[in-house]
């Protein structure tokens, strides 16, 4: 058996630069694609199978799965450092529909995993 991926499902990304496929170790594979959200997404439930997909990114990622209801489980770490700029995470939504069901903190940061709200 050979080194363990470092995530154990395939990935997709939606990437701004030109369609590529990589390979983790393991045997991962990760396809970049470039006509959005919507397809990398697609792409994802076809190659997870039937299985759950991950989704990680920065706001605008997050912000647009949030729009197409692909999200059912949001896990935020939250740390207190100050990097002078950004994105707002949920600039555009409208209602969250999610609510805290786990939060664990330390002194450097805080994790908050939220599920989404049953009709929500």
């Amino acid at each position: 058996m050979g080194p363990r991926a470092p995530v154990p499902r395939p990935g997709v990304r939606a990437h701004p630069l030109r369609p590529r496929t990589g390979h983790a170790g393991g045997g991962a594979t990760f396809r970049f694609v470039t006509e959005g959200f919507g397809t990398a997404y697609a792409q994802a439930l076809e190659a997870a199978d039937g299985k759950g997909v991950d989704i990680a990114g920065g706001a605008s990622t997050v912000r647009q799965a949030l729009g197409a209801g692909a999200i059912d489980e949001l896990a935020l770490d939250i740390a207190p450092v100050l990097l002078g700029g950004g994105e707002r995470l949920f600039d555009g939504v409208g209602t969250f529909g999610f609510e805290p069901v786990e939060i664990l903190h330390s002194p450097l940061t805080t994790h908050v995993r939220h599920r989404k709200r049953d009709g929500g």
